[in-house]
């Protein structure tokens, strides 16, 4: 399996890019506005969106991307798997015909260009030999990670979170655990706000790892451009024992 970044920032400007990572050439983890870099052909070959969540900065080139090349793909829908909350969030909030045309619907309701598959927590799916599980988040909005496994490595992709006992009895368990990407949106003088918005900041972080049994490659995703270098500062101070990097736009993993 080859994980492509197209977007791991918090925000957008420059050459920042809200979250997406693109999974071998037909699979999107998030598809936040770095899918908007691929071409018309690439974002045609893709066949599978796994949502964490329902946040725009996650979701935002969902509607684009189907309108984009919903017709160029022979009747064959884009399949978005997410939760049975998160889906009902975008049914009722993004492709409502109000905000979005129901592509769900067109050109009609047996022939769409999009459909809905719903995903529940420590069901995997099998895509050609990839497995991609759900793993427990918390978020402000119902929300999930995944845990991705070629069968010889696994990488795991938290999504938002903050604070999550659930979640770690469950990555312990990942014998062939390779890479863990984990966020921390915000440095610790906002740390209040990272408790209401339900994300991680360095001392969060540092706890959350210290649960960590395992020895994985850590990769800090979705900071915030206004302090992205502090942030890395305070990681880096906080965070004893390993030596977490920051996600890089277009980095690529192979596992």
């Amino acid at each position: 399996m080859k994980l492509r970044v197209l977007g791991c920032s918090g925000g957008i400007g420059g050459d920042l890019r809200t979250t997406s990572l693109l999974l071998d050439h037909d699979i999107l983890i998030d598809a936040g506005t770095g899918v908007g870099d691929l071409s018309i052909n690439e974002m045609a070959q893709i066949d599978h969106v796994f949502l964490t969540h329902s946040h725009m900065d996650h979701a935002a080139s969902i509607p684009f991307m189907v309108d984009t090349v919903g017709w160029m793909r022979d009747k064959k829908p884009l399949t978005l798997h997410a939760t049975q909350e998160t889906l009902k969030i975008i049914k009722d909030h993004l492709f409502n015909w109000k905000l979005w045309p129901d592509f769900s619907q067109i050109p009609n309701a047996k022939n769409p260009m999009l459909r809905y598959e719903t995903v529940a927590l420590g069901g995997t799916v099998a895509l050609n030999g990839r497995r991609i599980t759900p793993l427990p988040a918390n978020h402000v909005v119902p929300a999930v990670g995944y845990h991705l496994d070629s069968g010889k490595a696994s990488l795991v992709f938290t999504g938002d979170t903050t604070t999550n006992d659930a979640l770690w009895p469950k990555v312990n368990k990942i014998a062939n655990l390779k890479y863990l990407i984990i966020e921390s949106a915000l440095s610790d003088r906002e740390r209040k706000l990272a408790v209401v918005s339900r994300h991680l900041c360095p001392s969060l972080l540092a706890g959350e790892l210290a649960k960590l049994k395992r020895s994985p490659e850590i990769f800090i995703t979705h900071l915030k451009p206004r302090e992205s270098e502090l942030i890395m500062e305070e990681i880096a101070v906080k965070v004893r024992g390993r030596r977490p990097r920051m996600l890089q736009n277009n980095q690529v993993f192979e596992f």
